[in-house]
């Protein structure tokens, strides 16, 4: 009875290669050749930049004559020799992108520019700039900058001390008018930008 019980509990366990199947340990593959420990790191170089295409050779001959003779020649037929090749080579004409709707910033060139030249034509919002106040109107001062904007009284008396600044953005132009008046009334000097 002890014995049938000591086998229950005596489990045999396999082998090693059984468990492991083949060995992925990187030491125990044949061809393993173990690293020098004294050996220094390799030092890989580094192309200045990268080229995904690689290493390309160098321009023949005639290219290299092709652009000596464009360089030497006067601004207004280097101008020419794009066009001309275009036509030439057949590429399809460039059609302009259509910009509405986009906002291109104060940086967005020539075509931003024109758009921006029309929108000062038609400028509608307008920016209130409070430029100086007399220090004996202050307190009147803050209180008009409160009225019409909504700041509580430690906001708007930092706000009048930062002068020159912009007091309400993007209002029409009559409320900009009345704005200007009311600050001068308080005693102080409001443009309209």
């Amino acid at each position: 009875m002890k014995l049938i019980m000591l086998a229950r509990f005596t489990r045999v366990r396999p082998t090693l290669p059984e468990i492991t199947g083949p060995l992925q340990f990187r030491c125990f593959q044949p061809d393993f050749v173990p690293r020098d420990p004294n050996a220094k790191p390799k030092r890989y170089k580094y192309p200045s930049f990268y080229d995904p295409y690689g290493p390309r050779p160098p321009p023949s001959d005639k290219i290299i004559n092709l652009a000596e003779r464009i360089a030497a020649l006067p601004t207004e037929e280097r101008r020419q020799i794009g066009p001309t090749l275009a036509d030439r080579l057949r590429h399809p004409k460039l059609q302009p992108i259509s910009l509405e709707g986009i906002d291109l910033g104060p940086q967005g060139g020539a075509a931003g520019s024109t758009k921006a030249e029309e929108k000062k034509a038609e400028k509608t919002a307008f920016d209130v700039k409070l430029e100086k106040f007399d220090t004996a109107a202050k307190i009147k001062v803050i209180k008009e900058v409160r009225a019409f904007t909504s700041l509580g009284l430690k906001e708007a008396k930092e706000l009048v001390e930062k002068v020159p600044v912009l007091v309400k953005q993007g209002v029409t132009k009559e409320e900009a008018n009345e704005i200007i008046e009311k600050i001068k009334a308080a005693g102080g000097v409001a443009i309209m930008e």
